[in-house]
């Protein structure tokens, strides 16, 4: 049995290229280089019909160790909660008020982009704290 190398994590949205870069900001990832033949994804874009022409847009980790995320236009607009988010693990091995510091610090800066603030779920017996949050088109995510 065949192990998967790679994932890529897919959004569907109405605006690719504006909810890539979004995430590129979240996540300090960035856009990779455009196909080859193509000085900017730009001149790529207008190479392609105009009903595909802003249909999709990708960003990567830079590191190499995350996985790629691409976005694709959809006629629909975001109707229930996701089946599937991304937790954005800022807070990894801190505990108590220091981890909520770090939380509500990174959330400040997400929203100064365009992400909003859902709610706070306060640490129990069991788990941490984590905020939960929407990034530009509605689509749930947890800063963790």
């Amino acid at each position: 049995m065949a192990s998967v190398k790679q994932i890529q994590v897919t959004f569907d949205c109405a605006e690719p290229e504006r909810v890539a870069r979004f995430w590129c900001e979240v996540l300090g990832y960035v856009v990779p280089p455009p196909p080859e033949g193509f000085a900017t994804w730009d001149d790529f874009d207008r190479a392609l019909p105009p009903e595909q022409q802003g249909a999709a847009f990708a960003c990567v980790d830079p590191t190499g160790v995350g996985p790629r995320l691409y976005f694709q236009r959809v006629p629909e607009g975001k109707v229930v909660k996701n089946r599937v988010h991304l937790d954005v693990r800022v807070g990894t091995g801190l505990v108590g008020a220091e981890r909520l510091a770090v939380l509500e610090a990174e959330c400040a800066r997400l929203v100064a982009l365009g992400a909003v603030r859902e709610r706070l779920l306060a640490a129990d017996e069991d788990n941490e704290s984590c905020i939960v949050m929407q990034d530009i088109e509605g689509n749930e995510f947890c800063l963790d």
